[in-house]
């Protein structure tokens, strides 16, 4: 074993019941980019497992870092025990015991044996051409419709396509569809950057994090929507620059005004992610470096459309009309669903002990929402938010199966199995801004 000196830079973390060493070179070569450092100085097996299933290169790489890995001279696994959490408003406590999470872990090993042993973790390659096809057609229908004079109905079902598109290019970007990672990578560019005009490297790198420590203060990016929103004590005192004092003064509404606000969400995101393919030539990670000329061209590509498609319209109020129900269509479509699976669940401290348990992590940070054949169509699987963040590379198709398997998981490991109607979850998110928007009026 190869001895690094503790002054050495780069990052540490474990893996396999093994203290790894990664050095500055290794961490910025990584190919998902920045999600790597999310889980420094803590136990990273089961995400590793979770995102790089099915990757030959990414075990061998591992194989590799763990025979030229850093031999610790301190321990750090009471320094991990010694992590403690202080509960707050919209905050919970991790208080599981390191016993009790060492059996967890175990079981956890247990039911990912069990899912691959039972081919749930197979690539349904028939499946997403079905996906893919069914999608292009409501885009396709979408144009029809334009040339038929339908303006305002296309313009709906653009936003359908638009959202559509979105679950699959979230799935080619999680290595669902097929297990050849280049292709899928090819694949979710052209229905993210081209037919979406989400970066694909602006959304794995955002995605990824979210991920990886989810609802986890000061690293899950996705609670983090200050200075509009605020969703834990903390983020109050983010308010400092004089244009932030004065949305400050809005937050005691913002459960008031936070689902009229869920149609920007495209608006956000496409924002976003031209912001980012323009920065990705001077960025740290090579893996953005060497995507940015593909991400600027499709990114491009994907506007050129959208205004060629507008300027086909016959008047400047229909085209604009046109563009404000697509545009915000499509947000609403996808904002209704991302926002309800985390946003109405407790989040936890920077420092939780409960990173080093992946399953916990997923399972008491999450909410999923009541399915039906309907629902599953319309949320693209993402109404089974638990089974898809424990298992992110299992197929769409396959989430409902693994439903049956995640309770018995968290009945056997006294772990609550959270899921709502749209409804009763939707109500648990703003009551969650309410309890920040209080504070915020008691200020």
């Amino acid at each position: 074993m190869t001895v690094v000196d503790k002054t050495t830079s780069g990052i540490r973390m474990k893996v396999d019941g093994k203290w790894l060493h990664l050095s500055d070179e290794v961490v910025k070569k990584h190919p998902g980019g920045a999600v790597i450092e999310q889980y420094t100085n803590a136990d990273a097996t089961h995400i590793f497992h979770a995102f790089h299933e099915g990757s030959s290169i990414a075990f061998k790489q591992l194989e590799f870092l763990k025979k030229n890995s850093w031999d610790p001279s301190e321990d750090l696994e009471d320094e991990l025990k010694k992590r403690t959490d202080k509960s707050d408003v919209n905050i919970s406590t991790y208080d599981i015991s390191v016993e009790e999470e060492k059996k967890m872990v175990a079981s956890f090993e247990k039911l990912r044996k069990k899912l691959t042993d039972d081919g749930l973790m197979e690539a349904n390659e028939r499946y997403f051409v079905f996906k893919s096809i069914s999608t292009l057609s409501i885009m396709f229908f979408a144009f029809c419709l334009q040339y038929l004079g339908w303006y305002l109905t296309s313009a709906c079902f653009l936003a359908l396509a638009w959202q559509q598109f979105g679950w699959l290019t979230h799935e080619f970007c999680h290595q669902q569809p097929t297990k050849n990672r280049q292709l899928n990578d090819i694949i979710s560019l052209f229905f993210g950057n081209f037919l979406q005009g989400f970066s694909r490297d602006w959304w794995k790198d955002k995605h990824n994090t979210h991920h990886a420590a989810t609802n986890v203060i000061d690293h899950d990016g996705d609670i983090d929507l200050a200075p509009l929103f605020a969703f834990i004590p903390g983020d109050l005192c983010k308010y400092k620059a004089s244009f932030e004092k004065v949305l400050l003064k809005f937050i005691p509404y913002q459960h008031l005004y936070f689902t009229a606000m869920l149609p920007t969400l495209r608006f956000s995101w496409t924002g976003q992610s031209v912001q980012w393919v323009f920065k990705e030539n001077s960025m740290e990670y090579r893996v953005y470096r060497r995507n940015a000329l593909w991400e600027q061209i499709t990114i491009v590509a994907h506007w050129s459309w959208v205004f060629y498609q507008l300027w086909l319209l016959p008047s400047l109020p229909i085209r604009l009309a046109y563009f404000a129900i697509s545009q915000l269509g499509g947000g609403f479509l996808i904002a209704h669903v991302v926002t309800f699976n985390h946003n109405s669940v407790d989040k936890y401290p920077a420092n939780s002990r409960i990173l080093n348990n992946f399953a916990a992590l997923q399972i008491l940070t999450t909410r999923n929402m009541t399915p039906s054949p309907f629902i599953d169509w319309l949320w693209g699987g993402l109404n089974y938010q638990i089974e898809h963040h424990l298992f992110p590379t299992m197929p769409r198709c396959n989430l409902n199966r693994c439903m049956k398997y995640v309770k018995e998981f968290c009945a056997e490991n006294n772990l609550p199995y959270l899921v709502n109607d749209y409804i009763d979850g939707y109500s648990l998110n703003l009551q969650q801004l309410k309890n920040v928007a209080a504070l915020a009026q008691a200020r």
